[in-house]
């Protein structure tokens, strides 16, 4: 009897394109140079990470609840899709939940999977065991998304005091996924080859509400998970964040805020070169931090992590890379949290004016998740163990950015057949004291050592973050 034929790992990946009978056009996503990009990721240093973008899309730029129904309409439900999103997706509803969404009574009626999104077939030599500790937050519900997707085993560590289940629930379940509530403070043993220990609290409302667990988690959570990369012989990566976070807070849109914060302020989110002198920062520059000051439990964690990681790579031989990420935004950030992204585009959403303040002169970089994604894992497969900066060069004024901000939302709109709103003001309001005038990496050695540079505009990983929280609040969970 003659053996069945398995499809490649590309061929994996793509056939469900041909499962779907939606007629929805697709949108094109076109990089810096005009092309347009239909994968993410690449191949370096042996490691292939390529997959294609809207399988990743499939993962996120979806509601939760995927139906919204009125309590007496729900003969025929699962047949129901959302074009909007479909304008993404192109028709991967087939790997999404059917949980459907009663805004009447506000309930919700959850659903399992029917089946997993197609992952790549890996021979046993080539399936990496890869250990992601803070895996159900921003940043690592991305990554492991794209290592699932991969094929390669993944066990997600986080105790859920930032991250999200729902991040990552989509995997839960597989043959190749576990997800483990742990605290990093604690050891841990498992088997595995890689580590990606992005665990900490990167938020002040969330690293100031306990500044003592906060630095304890940046060492203590450090040392435990070098302590099993060196029994294990795993590779180390250590995420040591340096970018800023600049909030716009107001009363009526973010409520919760003002009862910790009652004057705007800007975020330096976790960064090794603190309030830097050097523009823009290579990673060289030693920073300039201040020891005592309310982030420091922060700042000066991750700086201790960075000479604990390499203290054990200098006197045990442990395997490490260590990436300093800047300014990043996508899908599945919170709200909540304090960056300059997801407040203007909520606020947006919601009709209300953007809050810019100064003159808006001063200016940031912004990367998106997926160029984020793909220099972490270059960097994990390359063999630099020097600091790496992964950030985006591109500068934008605070003042550009949030007319950017709500000329997507209004052209999302319109594409969406929404009746367009009254349009929403800028308005302005006192700088901040010490409010940075400049924040850009310095990406050479990423550039030449990874081959890594950003490829997404800024513009379209916006329309992205529009649809993503516009699905957030037509499902009701924002």
């Amino acid at each position: 009897m003659e053996q069945p034929t398995l499809p490649s790992s590309a061929s994996l990946l793509e056939f469900p394109l041909k499962m779907t009978a939606s007629n929805v056009q697709s949108i094109r996503t076109l990089d810096k140079n005009g092309g347009e990009i239909t994968s993410v990721g690449f191949e370096r240093f042996g490691f292939d990470c390529e997959v294609p973008l809207d399988v990743v899309r499939s993962l996120y730029l979806r509601p939760h609840y995927v139906i919204t129904a009125s309590d007496d309409e729900t003969d025929g439900i699962d047949t129901k899709e959302e074009d909007s999103h479909a304008r993404f997706t192109k028709g991967h509803a087939a790997y999404q939940s059917k949980s459907i969404y009663h805004p009447q009574s506000q309930s919700i009626s959850y659903t399992t999977l029917t089946r997993f999104p197609p992952v790549k077939l890996l021979p046993p030599s080539g399936r990496k065991r890869v250990l992601v500790t803070g895996g159900a937050g921003f940043v690592g519900s991305h990554l492991v998304d794209r290592l699932m997707l991969l094929g390669h085993e993944v066990t997600v560590l986080d105790n859920f005091f930032t991250g999200s289940k729902t991040s990552v629930s989509h995997w839960v379940g597989h043959p190749n996924f576990e997800l483990v509530r742990h605290d990093v403070v604690e050891p841990f043993m498992i088997e595995c080859d890689q580590i990606y220990h992005l665990a900490c609290p990167a938020s002040p409302v969330h690293y100031q509400f306990n500044a003592v667990k906060t630095i304890k988690t940046s060492f203590q959570g450090t040392l435990n998970m070098l302590g099993l990369a060196k029994r294990t012989k795993a590779r180390f990566l250590l995420t040591s964040t340096s970018g800023e976070r600049f909030i716009s807070l107001r009363q009526s849109a973010f409520p919760l805020w003002t009862r910790f914060f009652s004057h705007p302020f800007k975020f330096l989110s976790a960064e090794v070169y603190g309030d830097p002198e050097v523009h823009p920062q290579p990673e060289d520059y030693w920073g300039h931090v201040n020891p005592i000051g309310p982030r420091a439990c922060y700042d000066e964690g991750k700086r201790v992590a960075e000479t604990l990681t390499y203290g054990f790579h200098n006197q045990d031989g442990v395997d490490v890379r260590v990436a300093r990420i800047f300014n990043t935004y996508g899908p599945r950030m919170n709200p909540y949290d304090g960056r300059v992204v997801s407040n203007f585009i909520v606020q947006a959403l919601r009709g209300q004016d953007l809050t810019v303040y100064g003159d808006g002169s001063q200016t940031r970089s912004f990367q998106y998740i997926h160029d984020l994604v793909d220099g972490l894992i270059a960097l994990m497969n390359s063999s630099e163990t020097r600091p790496v900066n992964i950030g985006n060069g591109d500068e934008f004024t605070i003042l550009e950015f949030a007319q950017l901000v709500r000329d997507i939302v209004e052209d999302v709109q319109r594409a969406d057949g929404v009746a367009a709103p009254p349009r929403v003001n800028i308005i302005h309001e006192g700088l901040p004291k010490d409010d940075p005038q400049k924040r850009r990496p310095d990406t050479t050695r990423a550039k030449e050592t990874l081959d890594w540079q950003p490829r997404w505009t800024v513009r379209m990983g916006l329309e992205e973050m529009v649809r993503y929280y516009k699905a957030k609040m037509a499902e009701g969970s924002l």
